[in-house]
């Protein structure tokens, strides 16, 4: 692998010289860098999860491919092991959006968001007329650690004590308010069931410790994401004034610009390798957080692909070729244990021949680790129709 760029020149503070711009090319690099995707990291799955802080998790299948395009020698049981021994739940924390995160990061960051949960509350406000929230959350609690409840029961239960509400805004309603996790079998590889809930220190037998805090927060999102500016992080972890915590850990980080002039902020120490470190082509399924951890995308996803890895509310797997998205892609299976597994890629445009193989080889790769099929093929196709 090529030499790390000497990282450019910085300020720690304003009135300092100039902060020095940091092209696409060397933000994407250091990016994939801290999302352990230049090259394939050591890390336990545990560590892992831990480092990325969480897992997006919309699906059941996606945290198991985002760690096989992360960590050499990655299995599908290494994250269900953890699943089952409750090292790792799914619970909704970042963005209110369902994730993967180690026990520990269940525990702690659920509340540092807590107050942004209760504000979706009020999007469903006139589904929840007459509608106590604390009685709510109290009999919610009950129920739930009584034991796992389906999202059916808990609805079921909760319009007996209030029939004139909106059974959809009463189970929002429990899941803003209640740290609720889903239980497995739900999540795990080789199998999997209907969502059951019951509450984080319910199911991890223990109390939530301190809540992590904000400074916390975005040192460990640097450290996972960065550089980074204030939006960047917000959007990420869907919190607001966050710029004020930026500006009391300045003297601890160094700041740069983009080449819009926006502001980053990076920790000292960080990689931040140069912009002709080779990147090899990775899989990510929907939804991986290195295409949505920051408001400005174009450290991954080039401006002419923008919108092109999904549509609506619908998402794609998508290929990195050099770092950035450069196609599409699907696994489809035959029937039955054994059978068929094709990948098919369909790339934006033509790739180059070293780069067409180099993507043959990776997705040959994730057939092998990521399927049982005995009979694997890799095909390439057109382009999907993103505008129709």
């Amino acid at each position: 692998m090529a030499a790390a760029k000497k990282t450019p020149p910085h300020t720690r503070a304003s009135g300092a010289a100039h902060p020095a711009v940091l092209s696409a090319r060397e933000l994407n690099r250091a990016t994939l860098d801290r999302q352990l995707l230049l090259r394939r990291s050591t890390l336990t799955a545990e560590r892992a999860v831990a480092h990325l802080v969480g897992l997006q998790a919309q699906n059941t299948r996606p945290p198991y491919f985002q760690l096989f395009a992360r960590l050499a020698g990655f299995a599908p049981s290494d994250l269900s092991a953890l699943m089952e021994s409750r090292a790792v739940v799914r619970t909704v924390t970042l963005r209110s959006t369902l994730h993967t995160h180690t026990a520990e990061d269940a525990l702690t960051l659920r509340p540092l968001v807590q107050p942004a949960r209760e504000r979706e509350l009020h999007l469903f406000r006139k589904g929840l007329v007459g509608v106590d929230t604390a009685r709510l959350a109290r009999i919610a609690q009950e129920l739930v650690e009584e034991r796992p409840r389906t999202v059916r029961e808990l609805r079921q239960a909760l319009l007996e004590e209030w029939p004139g509400a909106d059974p959809l805004a009463l189970t929002v309603a429990a899941r803003c308010l209640l740290p609720l996790v889903q239980v497995t079998p739900r999540g795990l590889w080789d199998r999997s069931g209907q969502v059951a809930l019951t509450t984080a220190g319910h199911w991890l037998g223990r109390t939530a410790p301190a809540p992590l805090s904000p400074d916390a927060l975005v040192l460990r999102y640097l450290a996972a994401f960065g550089p980074a500016s204030v939006r960047d992080l917000q959007t990420w972890a869907g919190l607001t004034m966050m710029r004020e915590v930026f500006d009391r850990l300045r003297p601890r980080l160094l700041t740069f610009r983009d080449e819009n002039g926006t502001e980053l902020f990076d920790l000292p120490d960080a990689p931040r390798p140069g912009p002709d470190v080779p990147a090899p082509p990775r899989f990510l399924p929907e939804f991986d957080n290195v295409l949505l951890g920051h408001a400005d995308r174009t450290r991954v996803i080039p401006a002419v692909h923008h919108g092109r890895n999904g549509k609506g509310n619908q998402a794609y797997g998508t290929v990195l070729v050099d770092g950035f998205l450069a196609a599409v892609w699907r696994l489809e299976r035959g029937k039955g244990r054994g059978g068929a597994a094709v990948v098919t890629v369909q790339p934006f445009e033509p790739l180059r021949p070293a780069d067409r193989d180099a993507v043959t080889a990776e997705a040959a790769h994730l057939l092998d680790v990521m399927t049982d099929a005995d009979e694997h093929d890799v095909r390439f196709g057109h382009v999907v129709d993103f505008d129709g």
